[in-house]
């Protein structure tokens, strides 16, 4: 059975010499890999980058539990989000985080639409974004169903807790205007990833938040 579905890219594996699977998140599917072949005969990895949001044809296989994506295509091309290099260096912390955190198989009810809503926000967004990712985090904490109080990220935030307050508190305009240092933003984002690491009983090594540490320090 062939269906075309909407993805969200969230990380890529080599699967031989000349396929990958693609870990995406769907509607349909949750969080899920599709083996994706041909990347000597077009530019397939440029589809690939890390939060691109695609249609592609799906082929169920009833014999294994690794389906296959065909016909790839962008649903919108982000382009804020690839002329930019702070944006693009987001996607790449936001995916990994998508990765780590949501589990193979798991299809949390909206989460999918929340995320795409996201991406278009930050590819849209023109200023003021150096607290999105933080946001994110919270909002992630929420539409994972663990709708924390303020008070439960105090253990993780310690001294930041006002901030934090803040941000749950206010709109999305707003919480871009909180004034922050790289270093508040860093300690905010590993005390963030502590509490969802707590949540869902896993270890959560971001690599890319380095390269946040080193964009927005």
């Amino acid at each position: 059975m062939e269906e075309n579905t909407d993805l969200i890219v969230l990380h890529t594996t080599k699967y031989g010499e000349n396929a990958v699977v693609v870990h995406t998140l769907s509607r349909r599917y949750g969080r899920r890999g599709f083996l994706v072949r041909g990347l000597g005969k077009k530019p397939v990895m440029s589809l690939l980058q890390p939060l691109n949001l695609l249609e592609a044809d799906v082929t169920e296989n009833t014999r294994s539990n690794l389906y296959t994506a065909s016909n790839l295509s962008v649903k919108y091309p982000l382009n804020g989000i690839r002329s930019n290099l702070y944006k693009n260096a987001m996607t790449m912390f936001i995916s990994e985080v998508l990765f780590r955190v949501i589990r193979e198989g798991m299809n949390e009810e909206g989460l999918y639409g929340w995320c795409e809503k996201n991406i278009l926000l930050l590819d849209a967004v023109e200023s003021d974004f150096s607290n999105f990712h933080l946001r994110f985090l919270l909002e992630l904490a929420v539409t994972l169903g663990f709708s924390p109080e303020s008070t439960d990220l105090l253990p993780f935030v310690e001294g930041h807790y006002p901030v934090v307050e803040r941000f749950m508190k206010e709109s999305f305009a707003e919480s871009m205007l909180i004034p922050l240092s790289g270093k508040a933003r860093n300690e905010i984002a590993d005390g963030v990833l502590r509490y969802l690491e707590f949540h869902t009983e896993s270890h959560i090594n971001v690599a890319s938040l380095k390269v946040l540490r080193e964009l927005f320090g």
